[in-house]
Order: C-alpha cells, then sequence, then structure tokens
C-alpha cells in the first residue's frame, strides 16, 4: 500500500498534467502540453551543446547534431501551418541554410514561436478539421500529434548523441 503521502503527491502532479477540460478545448490543452515538452526538452540541449557538437555525427550516414536541430526548426513551420490550413511563412530550409549554433538556435526559436502562434489560434473544432498534409488527409489535431512525435522521434537520435558524448540530456536532469 503507498503511503498518504505519495498518493497526495501522485493526486497533485496528475492535477498539474491534465488539461483544462472545463474550457472545453481539452484536446488543444493536451496536444499544447505535449508540443511544449518537445519544444522545451529540444530547445534545452541546442542551447546547453557547445558549439563543436553540433557538427558531431556518430556516423557518416546520419544527420549532424546541428542538422538535427535546423530540420526540426524547418518542420515546424510545415507541420504547425498545414494544421492551421495556411502557406508556410518560412523563407529558407534551415537544414541547408543555418549552420552555426547562434543560427540554428534563431531558427528553432522561430520554429516553434510560429507553432505557438497556431496553438493560440486552435480550438478543438477547428482541430477536428480535415487538413491535406503530405501524407494525406488527417486532421488538424493529427498533424499536430504527428509533429509532436517527430520532434520526439529527433530528440531521441539527440539524447543518443548527448550520451556517446558523455552528456546527460535535459530530460534525465530532471529525474
Amino acid at each position: 500500500m503507498l503511503p498518504r503521502r505519495t498518493l497526495a503527491t501522485a493526486a497533485a502532479l496528475a492535477a498539474l498534467w491534465m488539461p483544462e477540460v472545463s474550457s472545453g478545448q481539452a484536446v488543444t490543452s493536451s496536444l499544447r502540453g505535449l508540443h511544449g515538452m518537445t519544444m522545451t526538452n529540444i530547445m534545452a540541449s541546442a542551447e546547453m551543446l557547445d558549439e563543436s557538437l553540433y557538427a558531431f555525427r556518430p556516423t557518416e550516414e546520419v544527420r549532424s547534431m546541428g542538422e538535427l536541430f535546423a530540420h526540426v526548426a524547418s518542420a515546424q513551420f510545415g507541420f504547425c501551418s498545414a494544421a492551421a490550413g495556411e502557406s508556410s511563412p518560412q523563407t529558407e530550409n534551415y537544414e541547408e541554410t543555418r549552420t552555426t549554433k547562434a543560427s540554428i538556435l534563431d531558427a528553432l526559436s522561430s520554429g516553434f514561436a510560429y507553432c505557438d502562434g497556431v496553438y493560440a489560434r486552435m480550438t478543438d473544432e477547428m482541430g477536428a478539421r480535415g487538413v491535406n498534409f503530405f501524407t494525406g488527409p488527417n486532421t488538424a489535431f493529427g498533424v499536430l500529434a504527428f509533429n509532436s512525435a517527430h520532434n520526439y522521434e529527433h530528440y531521441g537520435n539527440l539524447v543518443t548523441y548527448m550520451r556517446l558524448n558523455g552528456i546527460t540530456p535535459p530530460s534525465s536532469m530532471r529525474e
């Protein structure tokens, strides 16, 4: 049997992660929270690494750390513009044009800020509408969920790269 303090702590933590059901925007709120978690871990990783590690790649066949960050930055515009039903405002492919830590951090900030704006305008009703995406017809929520899955896929790559370099990733620092 769990001690009362453990149960109380678990209940308090669960309440912090529960979507705002009373607002009528439970799905939007849940997806916004998931996106925020991926953004926090990716941005913290990008900020903590020395610029020299941006060139690290475990083998020639895979992206470097910097290329992964730049790829994620560009992807924010593709996913979130599709979910919003609008043309992407991105004017460059960051993976091809951004090579320094400062320029890649700027690209990540821009991409995540754009998605934050899409989430700010999103409602549960809007999220359920059909949109076209490169994978085929979907809903706006399906595209936003795919974005978070994509972010976590590449955060997983980054975690492996960091561990290969003796670095504890941000998501493990909070444990």
